[in-house]
């Protein structure tokens, strides 16, 4: 006998696409109408008809309203409650998928905007902060910046990549990792699925040359002769000093243009350069050779009303590093101002017994071993002043003769000091 408190299921089968379109345009009277597999159409007692999916999902019942009859016909209904059923089926929420369905997805425009904005905070160079907008504006936008970005996909992606693949090499390794840090943001707010359409994306596009050498270096024992023509190049006189004592200090270019004269301590003969400057985020101090201190002195005269020691054309700037390359270029050489710092570093390991440690203390290079930098405390400056004096020697064209300790000629030394 069954239990009070429990009904009986109707005898019979279920229901199974009971409903017609003709009896759903017919019904009128309040109530709900099985279709069959869960579908429902209400009828309110306003007359209005929508329809309804009673599903169990993940062990709860759950109706779902699946839109009024005069936008959603009972085929389209049909059709809706069976994709639902198959994705409650398979442990998915019905609901979720729908709202995910109804979310509106971002144009890749829109998310590269997004993206830029959240990481510009972190960005603590402002020129690297535009161009990374500015190049996807230039070479992506055009063909995916109103496109949805779950509708983006490799083929796009090449399409963007290809016409300057191997024209602009770095520029088109910058695009292509921008537009895959877009998607991956896009990924990770839910607006796309899969994988990230760069990934395979170099299968369709040559093979870019060979770029070991990035910073062009001109030859070490090419250094001196270069030194003697830039004294006699048709060139600003500042631009001219600068790239000298860029040379000479074996610094990085912005490091050299953008040096203050507050930065110089004349008796010490020493320049510092703050952490924010250096690419290791650590204040550096650089021991400057007698040549280098003549550099200054002549830049002294010539920028007695900047801060900067090697001014550029506006006043309150310094000096563009794009004046120093193109001297090079003028002068045909196919070398980058950074390159000097290979010139610098082969000339040392090739013509000096000065240690390792002290020529790559001299670049401002990392210890890479975590002990070795750990006990490390010094910066080896009074070995970097010998080093960078004889350095100054060579390059100068001096006869700098290389002993066992890695020191010019005592009698070149005397010769040159402070120019004698």
């Amino acid at each position: 006998m069954w239990d009070v408190g429990l009904r009986m299921k109707p005898k019979g089968r279920h229901p199974d696409k009971a409903l017609s379109a003709v009896k759903v345009r017919s019904l009128a009277k309040p109530g709900r109408y099985a279709d069959g597999n869960g579908l429902y159409l209400n009828v309110d007692p306003s007359g209005a008809k929508r329809w309804v999916l009673r599903v169990v999902v993940r062990g709860k019942r759950r109706d779902i309203g699946l839109g009024g009859l005069s936008l959603v016909s009972l085929a389209e209904a049909r059709e809706q409650a069976l994709a639902y059923r198959k994705i409650a089926r398979t442990g998915g929420d019905p609901l979720a998928e729908r709202r995910r369905e109804r979310t509106v997805v971002p144009t890749f425009e829109q998310v590269a905007r997004s993206v830029h904005a959240d990481r510009s905070a972190t960005w603590k160079n402002p020129k690297h902060k535009a161009q990374w907008i500015n190049t996807l504006t230039e070479y992506a936008f055009p063909a995916l910046g109103s496109r949805r970005v779950d509708h983006i996909d490799t083929p796009d992606v090449l399409t963007v990549l290809s016409p300057f693949w191997l024209a602009k090499p770095e520029t088109a390794r910058r695009v292509r990792q921008r537009i895959g840090a877009v998607l991956d943001w896009a990924t990770a707010a839910g607006f796309r699925s899969g994988a990230n359409p760069i990934d395979g994306v170099e299968k369709g596009l040559p093979k870019q040359p060979d770029r070991s050498n990035h910073h062009a270096a001109l030859p070490y024992p090419e250094v001196p002769k270069f030194i003697a023509a830039l004294h006699k190049a048709d060139a600003n006189e500042i631009v001219r000093l600068a790239l000298e004592f860029l040379v000479l200090t074996a610094t990085r270019t912005s490091e050299t243009v953008k040096a203050t004269w507050d930065e110089i301590d004349p008796g010490q003969k020493t320049w510092t350069i703050p952490s924010a400057r250096m690419k290791a985020k650590r204040e550096f101090r650089v021991p400057l050779s007698p040549r280098a201190i003549e550099i200054l002195g002549r830049a002294r005269k010539l920028s007695i009303d900047s801060d900067y020691i090697f001014p550029g054309r506006f006043t309150g700037k310094p000096l563009s590093d794009m004046a120093l390359l193109m001297t090079l270029r003028r002068m045909g050489l196919d070398a980058t101002s950074h390159g000097f710092r290979s010139s610098f570093r082969d000339w040392a390991s090739e013509r000096t017994n000065f240690p390792r440690e002290v020529c790559e203390q001299a670049l401002a290079h990392l210890v890479e071993n975590k002990v070795e930098g750990a006990y490390r405390r010094g910066d080896l400056f009074e070995k970097r002043r010998e080093l960078m004096a004889s350095w100054a020697a060579f390059a100068s064209a001096t006869q700098a003769a290389v002993i066992s300790n890695g020191l010019a000629d005592p009698g070149a030394e005397r010769n040159r000091r402070w120019g004698e």
